[in-house]
């Protein structure tokens, strides 16, 4: 298939580089969809759901966006609180420095 480019207009060129974007989006969207059922049909051969193979069931979702209940409150804001996972917050530190044990901040 060859388009002859130089005979055609701007008007012409400016519409089929639209006319190509849109069959692009369309192809990869049908390759795409391709994809996924060979995806799911070898994940049934071995008697799995595409959900359980990635791990992205309902059950494995709720588990990773749970998170930890905090274990420490800051006593001069008590709408500040930490997990005790991660970094130290600003009010840890201080509370620490100026000699306050970390079981004073438990909750």
């Amino acid at each position: 298939m060859s388009i002859d480019l130089t005979q055609m207009s701007r008007k012409e060129l400016l519409q089929l580089q639209d006319d190509v974007a849109v069959a692009l989006k369309e192809a990869e969207q049908r390759e795409l969809n391709e994809a996924m059922r060979a995806v799911e049909q070898a994940a049934a051969q071995y008697g799995y759901s595409l959900d359980e193979v990635l791990g992205t069931s309902q059950k494995a979702q709720a588990a990773k966006k749970s998170k930890a209940a905090p274990k420490y409150r800051n006593p001069e804001n008590p709408s500040e609180t930490w997990t005790g996972r991660g970094r130290k917050p600003h009010w840890v530190h201080k509370a620490l420095t100026d000699g306050v044990d970390i079981s004073e901040l438990e909750i």
